[in-house]
């Protein structure tokens, strides 16, 4: 299918389908979009229709401008199942780092001092070579237990290592009790491609881990 789309708009459906899950994607944005690639029905006065070849499904007008992760992370499932393909491929990036456990998923870019800063990134104080990119919550609490596993939690993660060239995944505990565990055999199962990418994973005790010794658990896999 041939669509005509602006440059911005083949921007966000190449980081939809192909890319990072888009943040603080608005709600205008989104409709546009659509529009450009099928229609946006009217439903009732908090829902829409988006209708894109055979693929129908019902979205909430969002009670700010931006689409919620979780919204956003359904776009993107709403999209490919309509058979839509990214008009290219965002570039690959380095490295990845994924420090997870079952409420927290801190995600690392390796820059290794050599890389250039993204076009508009801000850049922490970094002493260890990372830039912290983006951090995954589960906004819950479970004291102390541990927290049912959400697709939607996993998804997110996913979606901002799509650009990865390498990862390495860190986390503790084995089995059902592994959140590092959980997300691998999600990706294996869900994006068979970014799974090939990880390159070593780390089992170790997150309570104590700095950042130096997460840059020393990545360089020990040059």
């Amino acid at each position: 299918m041939t669509f005509h789309l602006q440059h911005n708009q083949e921007t966000l459906l190449a980081n939809l389908l192909a890319g990072k899950l888009p943040r603080n994607l608005a709600w205008d944005e989104a409709v546009e979009l659509i529009k450009r690639l099928g229609e946006v029905r009217a439903h009732n006065h908090n829902e829409v229709e988006f209708v894109v070849g055979s693929q129908r499904a019902l979205f909430k007008r969002p009670h700010t401008h931006s689409l919620e992760v979780d919204e956003v992370s359904r776009l993107r499932r709403f999209l490919h199942e309509a058979g839509i393909e990214a008009p290219w491929k965002p570039e690959l990036d380095g490295r990845m780092i994924v420090v997870v456990d079952h409420h927290l998923a801190r995600i690392y870019d390796d820059l290794d001092g050599s890389r250039p800063e993204r076009e508009g990134a801000l850049k922490p104080y970094d002493p260890h070579g990372f830039h912290r990119h983006l951090i995954h919550r589960k906004e819950t609490h479970y004291e102390g237990q541990r927290a049912p596993e959400e697709d939607s939690f996993y998804e997110e993660i996913a979606g901002d290592l799509k650009s990865a060239r390498e990862i390495i995944l860190i986390g503790h505990g084995t089995g059902k009790s592994s959140a590092l565990d959980f997300l691998a055999e999600y990706l294996k199962t869900h994006h068979s491609t970014i799974y090939s990418q990880v390159i070593a994973t780390e089992v170790t005790d997150l309570s104590a881990l700095t950042e130096p010794q997460i840059e020393a658990i990545a360089r020990r896999h040059l």
